[in-house]
């Protein structure tokens, strides 16, 4: 089993963000999964959670839902090399967060650009995704 991120599939940000993860996630402990599809959808019903959803949103192995800022920093903190130090700022209140990673979800599209599809995963990648 393993821990699940959601993610933007058609945002080019986010698409480079899981390129990044899985490079730093040597052990695969991260699965993937598009909030654009099926599974995606099943898996926040299942959760309870909003299927509105519009940020990175990570289900773990126990089943806890965590979205925005908490998700990218429970992610961070998993990763190998000193992207473990980023969970220090789980200590700040998260409106304080989430108000940040709004701001730039917000503009994420302007910034790094939208695909018409969803980004494919390479053959070597393909097993990592659960869509």
């Amino acid at each position: 089993m393993s821990d699940i991120i959601l993610f933007d599939g058609v945002c080019n940000m986010c698409s480079a963000s899981v390129q990044f993860i899985m490079k730093r996630d040597p052990n695969r402990r991260f699965m993937f999964v598009s909030l654009q599809s099926n599974v995606a959808e099943e898996l926040l019903l299942k959760h309870n959670t909003s299927k509105d959803v519009d940020s990175v949103v990570l289900i773990t192995e126990g089943g806890r839902v965590y979205d925005k800022s908490t998700a990218a920093l429970r992610i961070s903190s998993k990763l190998k090399g000193g992207w473990k130090l980023f969970a220090i700022f789980l200590i700040v209140p998260p409106f304080i967060r989430n108000t940040i990673y709004q701001w730039i979800a917000k503009h994420r599209y302007d910034w790094f650009g939208k695909k018409q599809e969803c980004m494919l995963p390479t053959p070597e990648q393909k097993e990592r995704f659960l869509d």
